[in-house]
């Protein structure tokens, strides 16, 4: 299944049910979704992603191959959304499945460290304060750090 950028909401279950279909060989499925949360104060605030249409596909393709190279997967799936998006609301989910839960998990767990770290997005917060953009978290990098060079 290939990534996708998508502005749209996502479906958790249908993007499940999307990759076992009439698989048998499927012992584990390991999800994760990120919310975007609220900024400490709260109130009015937002969050808007955007990203290099064609090149940001690409970067999340290439991150899959090689989760895939590295895991016994039997599938994967990583949509993620761009556009404004309120505290609350989904903006990503990785999805594998593979035989041994092992696999599926140290998967997804990768999957998420490249994409934090390697997938070109861009997040501005927007509060009644005005508007920053998010800068990488050194806690990020040093979470994709351990999976060595890709």
């Amino acid at each position: 299944m290939a990534a996708r950028v998508q502005e749209a909401d996502f479906d958790i279950a249908a993007e499940i049910d999307a990759l076992t279909a009439g698989r048998t060989d499927v012992g584990a499925v390991v999800t994760f979704t990120g919310l975007v949360r609220e900024v400490a104060g709260g109130g009015d605030q937002s969050l808007t992603l955007e990203h290099y249409p064609g090149m940001t596909e690409k970067a999340l393709a290439e991150i899959e191959a090689q989760a895939k190279a590295r895991w016994p997967l039997s599938g994967s799936a990583i949509v993620h959304r761009v556009g404004p998006l309120a505290p609350g609301d989904r903006i990503v989910l990785v999805v594998t499945a593979s035989a041994h839960r092992q696999a599926a998990f140290e998967a997804a767990e990768f999957l998420m460290d490249w994409l934090k770290t390697k997938a070109p997005f861009w997040k501005r917060q927007e509060s009644a304060a005005g508007a920053t953009w998010v800068d990488a978290r050194e806690a990020d990098d040093a979470a994709a750090a351990r999976w060595g060079a890709g």
